[in-house]
């Protein structure tokens, strides 16, 4: 299983950006998907994670109402679009596909995980 993370880049505060997260090896429509990020300096941190069917989502507070996951079975591929973007979203931000059809907030609870993308939103 592969995932392929990118879309990242420098962005200035209040601006917005989309990360797609292509999939290989693994049919996502009967996994959960998920996106992390980790800042210089600190743990890797749940941001968002969608269900099998991407019916349903689970957002961090920190980004609720700002960023949006969706998923296209048919593309094997989650996205996250990330609006309003301010300078605490700075930090490498990773794909990852959940062991079951349901998403959890916990590192564990995902079996393949991407590279990474860059995001930097400058202030």
């Amino acid at each position: 299983v592969q995932l392929q993370a990118y879309g990242g880049g420098l962005v200035q505060a209040g601006g917005s950006l989309r990360l797609s997260c292509a999939a290989s090896g693994r049919t996502l429509s009967s996994y959960a998907m998920g996106w992390f990020r980790q800042a210089s300096g600190k743990e890797r941190e749940f941001v968002v994670g969608i269900n099998w069917s991407g019916r349903t989502t689970y957002y961090a507070d920190s980004v609720k109402g700002r960023f949006t996951i969706s998923k296209d079975n048919a593309k094997n591929t989650v996205y996250l679009q990330m609006n309003s973007l301010n300078a605490e979203d700075t930090a490498v931000y990773y794909c990852a596909s959940a062991r079951t059809g349901i998403p959890g907030r916990l590192i564990d609870e995902y079996d393949y995980w991407g590279q990474g993308t860059q995001v930097t939103v400058s202030s």
